[in-house]
């Protein structure tokens, strides 16, 4: 059996004795896991999410570069004062957008790359905002998908 199969189902065992610990065992695997005093009025199930969770990254991996540079950003705008930005929507492929239009009901399919309006693939919602009002717009605002449409 690889060693990482094994290391599955060891934590699979592991968790599911967790939830069985004394809430004094649970205090001492906090010490030693975050090296830091636990606080005092932590409720037992908090215990063991939080140890569960950790164990979980220890095991499987942790956050991807990404999600941590978002995390670190989002801390540093906190401690500056500064709105979280919001993440940007995806949009997976195959996905319809529908937005009515001075009486017209406008349809756009979104592709692996760009969008598909009227038998024709287009690079980008904005490019088809733009030919359906004649004017420049943020194709995701117009179709309703960030905020402000």
């Amino acid at each position: 059996m690889p060693a990482s199969k094994r290391a599955a189902q060891q934590l699979d065992t592991d968790l599911k004795l967790l939830q069985d610990l004394p809430r004094d065992d649970l205090v001492s695997r906090w010490e030693e896991t975050f090296t830091a005093p636990c606080p005092k009025k932590i409720s037992h199930a908090f215990l063991v999410r939080a140890l569960s969770h950790r164990m979980q990254e220890d095991v499987l991996g942790g956050l991807d570069r990404a999600t941590r540079r978002r995390l670190d950003k989002a801390a540093a705008d906190l401690k500056a004062g500064r709105a979280i930005a919001p993440a940007a929507p995806t949009i997976k492929p195959g996905t319809r957008l529908l937005r009515e239009w001075q009486g017209t009901v406008h349809e756009v399919i979104v592709l692996e790359k760009g969008v598909r309006y009227r038998d024709r693939t287009w690079p980008s919602l904005s490019a088809v905002a733009r030919e359906i009002t004649g004017t420049r717009w943020s194709g995701p605002r117009f179709f309703g998908i960030k905020e402000g449409a």
